[in-house]
């Protein structure tokens, strides 16, 4: 199957979110740089100009007679004639004379007129002449004290070589602002394909894991957020492959904890048909061990649905006040005499005081069970089971013991995870430690383990004591000891008959 898949989204976004708005805002700039630019730089010629031009405002103190000969003296004696053309008017706006010595050209009389009615006595052009040029032209009325009309002075500058040069700079902001969208491109494209590819690689990897190739491994990216998701993708299926293992582990366990009892259901339930009337001691013997076998599947069943319970958060508790002596007792009891008949010595002090706690009397015994059993199921012939229970400031402390085969280090962290077994070789689902935690939890305990390969396991388990605001009588809200006590006694010679079977 191809798994190769095309992510075009992401680009497009780019483009339309980023570099489209980008695009348009470099270009927006670039117009409005290039018109203030322009702007400012005919504005400063302007100005530049009418300072050149400045001296000839003098001649407004000249009279109507003396006008037109101190001006043309001072353009005769005028400094910057190399620089702008100043063409002199008289009071009808014909020009009569000019800095370049040259007889001028009429080109801008009506300007004169216009000046004539504008109030600050001058008007601007730019625009081109009659040869085609662009230029600038300023005309300016002068005026005697008595408001006559003497004349008037106009200067002429090119705007070719400023236009040259306006035009120039845009040109070049215009480079820089395709400079800037093409470097933000090549950036940007090289960017998103280094996002899109290790996505893809990301995308491929998930639809393998997720058809249950769990070898599929992604190459460890850089320290940044893809390479954090390429771990966590690679973590998920190295996960992902230790719960599948987990699972078909459990799976075999469970088929062969349900084989076992059945196939010894069926062999004494023929060997009991064969036997009757020939031997009822040996049907009496395969009756109990069905029926022994039957309690284990049992067990096995309500274990299975615990378990559901627990893991649909549908496990429910029934308390009241307890006291938990009387239940580690009785689970104690059940498992002595079976310790006894494999080597292993469990020692166990009852203490002298009650403890009494809000809790579950069938779920905690359960617990309490299942620890035991553990601990006997990898203890070796001549080991050693201490079960030790203590007070301890507004809480019980009950610890078990052993002298067993001990957790490797790598499990110690796994132990209470569901399916999960650290010693395959030994009977069990996997799944018994796991609802015992749980329930412990739900009690508001804490269970956890100290082990050391090939030393033992401390199992400890903390409850908080119920703190009584009645006096509890044995009678009607403790379980009475006698009972588990008797209860105890029969399920551990079932157990004996079941070992002896």
């Amino acid at each position: 199957m191809n798994f190769e898949i095309r992510f075009r989204g992401i680009a497009v976004r780019w483009f339309l979110n980023v570099f489209l708005i980008l695009a348009i805002a470099v270009i927006v700039l670039a117009i409005t740089f290039s018109a203030i630019y322009s702007s400012i730089t005919i504005e400063r010629v302007q100005m530049r100009v009418d300072e050149y031009a400045y001296d000839f405002s003098s001649l407004s103190s000249a009279s109507v007679d003396t006008f037109e000969d101190a001006a043309m003296l001072l353009a005769a004696n005028y400094p910057y004639k190399d620089k702008v053309e100043i063409h002199l008017l008289d009071a009808r706006g014909n020009a009569f004379a000019s800095t370049t010595g040259f007889q001028p050209e009429n080109e801008r009389m009506d300007d004169f007129q216009k000046a004539l009615k504008s109030d600050d006595h001058t008007v601007l052009y730019s625009g081109k002449n009659k040869n085609r040029e662009s230029v600038l032209c300023r005309t300016t009325v002068l005026y005697d004290r008595e408001h006559h009309v003497l004349g008037g002075y106009q200067w002429i500058v090119s705007m070719r070589p400023v236009r040259r040069q306006i035009v120039l700079t845009i040109l070049m902001i215009l480079a820089f602002s395709i400079l800037l969208l093409g470097f933000s491109a090549v950036t940007g494209i090289y960017f998103i394909k280094s996002v899109i590819q290790p996505i893809k690689d990301v995308s491929n990897t998930a639809r393998k894991i997720a058809m249950g190739d769990f070898e599929a491994q992604l190459e460890p990216g850089k320290n940044d957020e893809i390479g954090e998701l390429c771990d966590a993708i690679n973590y998920m299926a190295t996960e992902l492959k230790q719960a599948e293992t987990i699972k078909n582990d459990f799976i075999s366990s469970v088929s062969h904890e349900l084989r076992t009892p059945l196939t010894a259901i069926r062999g004494w339930g023929e060997t009991a048909k064969m036997s009757v009337g020939f031997d009822e001691e040996l049907v009496t013997r395969g009756l109990d061990v069905v029926l022994s076998e039957t309690d284990r599947l049992s067990n096995l069943v309500e274990e299975l649905l615990d378990f559901s319970r627990m893991q649909n958060n549908r496990l429910v508790l029934n308390t009241q006040p307890i006291d938990v002596s009387v239940l580690l007792h009785a689970a104690v009891d059940m498992y002595t005499e079976l310790a006894r008949q494999q080597g292993i010595e469990i020692s166990y002090t009852a203490p002298m005081a009650s403890a009494i706690i809000m809790g579950d009397a069938d779920r905690l015994k359960q617990v309490f069970i299942n620890i035991i059993d553990n601990a006997v199921k990898y203890t070796e012939k001549g080991g050693l089971i201490l079960v030790v229970q203590s007070k301890e400031e507004g809480c019980v402390r009950i610890q078990v013991k052993d002298t067993g085969v001990g957790i490797p280090a790598q499990d110690i962290d796994h132990v209470k995870e569901k399916f999960f077994k650290s010693n395959k070789t030994v009977r069990g689902s996997g799944i018994g430690l796991s609802v015992a935690d749980e329930i412990i939890r739900q009690h508001q305990g804490l269970l956890f383990l100290e082990s050391t390969e090939g030393i033992g396991t401390n199992v400890t388990i903390v409850l908080p004591l119920y703190d009584q605001t009645e006096e509890i009588t044995e009678t009607e809200e403790t379980v009475p000891l006698a009972a588990l006590s008797e209860e105890a006694e029969v399920e551990t010679d079932t157990q004996k008959e079941n070992q002896d079977g």
